[in-house]
C-alpha cells in the first residue's frame, strides 16, 4: 500500500474529541487532523511523538490532514483502522495469504443480515464462502501485541455473526492486522475486553480460524510482512 506523495511528518501536541489532533508541521505550523481511530490508542497518544499525515484535496472536508500513524520507540504505529482493509484487499488479490489462495473472487463490504456487513467474502463454484473479518492491531506490552485496546461492542458482534455463519456450513476468518513491525507475537487482551476473548475462544471452538500478519510501516508504504504466532491461551 503506497502513500502518493509520501506522509507529510509533524510532532504530535494533542489528541481531543476522540476525532481531532493537533501537529506541528515542520517550520512550526500547528494544523488540526482527523483522527480515524475510536479507540483508546494506548500508549500512543503522548505529545512530542513523531507522526504521518496524508492529506486530501477534497475541497469539502474539514480537515484535510488525516493521522496515518506515530512513531513509538523508534518504530512507527499505524493508527488508521481503515489501512488493514485495504492492505487485506491487496494481499487477497495478489495471493498474500497462503491459506486465503483458491477462491475465485473477493467481495467487499460485505452484507450477511439486515444489520451486518463483514470485510470480505471469497467464493470460488467448487467449495463454500468463506468470511474474512479485519482488524485493526496497534497496541503492545512487551513484545506481544494485543487487540482490543478498549471494549468493543462492535468487534463482539462481528464474532457472534461469524459463529452464525460458520454453523451454516461456510468458511470464517478472523485476521488481525498488526501494524507495527517490533512485536514478536499475538494475543486477545482479555485484561481489557474479557467478553471479547470469552467470544472469539468460542468462536474458535466452532470452527473459526484467527490468523495474525504483521505489516511494516514507512512514511511512503504499509507492506504486510509476514504472519506471527497467536497466542490462544
Amino acid at each position: 500500500m503506497q502513500f502518493n506523495p509520501p506522509l507529510i511528518p509533524g510532532i504530535l501536541i494533542k489528541r481531543y474529541k476522540r476525532f481531532m489532533v493537533d501537529v506541528r508541521l515542520e517550520g512550526g505550523e500547528i494544523i488540526t487532523a482527523h483522527c480515524p481511530n475510536t479507540g483508546a490508542m494506548l500508549g500512543l497518544i503522548e505529545e512530542g511523538r513523531r507522526v504521518g499525515l496524508s492529506k486530501s484535496n477534497d475541497p469539502k472536508r474539514k480537515y484535510a490532514h488525516t493521522l496515518e500513524m506515530i512513531e513509538e520507540e523508534g518504530h512507527f504505529v499505524g493508527v488508521n483502522t481503515q489501512n488493514p482493509n485495504k492492505l487485506v484487499h491487496e494481499g487477497l488479490l495478489n495471493g498474500f495469504f497462503p491459506m486465503l489462495r483458491g477462491y475465485d473472487a473477493v467481495h467487499k463490504e460485505v452484507k450477511i443480515n439486515k444489520e451486518s456487513r463483514l470485510d470480505f467474502a471469497l467464493t470460488a463454484v467448487d467449495q463454500p464462502t468463506c468470511y474474512v473479518e479485519v482488524k485493526n492491531v496497534h497496541y503492545k506490552k512487551g513484545t506481544t501485541a494485543y487487540f482490543p485496546d478498549s471494549v468493543t461492542e462492535r468487534g463482539q458482534k462481528h464474532l457472534r455473526d461469524l459463529m452464525v455463519l460458520r454453523g451454516e456450513g461456510a468458511r470464517c476468518v478472523m485476521l488481525y492486522i498488526i501494524q507495527r513491525d517490533d512485536v514478536e507475537n499475538f494475543a486477545l487482551a482479555d485484561f481489557i475486553d474479557p467478553t471479547y476473548t470469552k467470544l472469539a475462544r468460542e468462536a474458535q471452538e466452532h470452527g473459526v480460524e484467527i490468523y495474525a500478519f504483521m505489516a511494516r510501516l514507512a512514511l511512503n508504504a504499509i507492506t504486510l510482512a509476514r504472519e506471527i504466532p497467536y497466542a490462544r491461551e
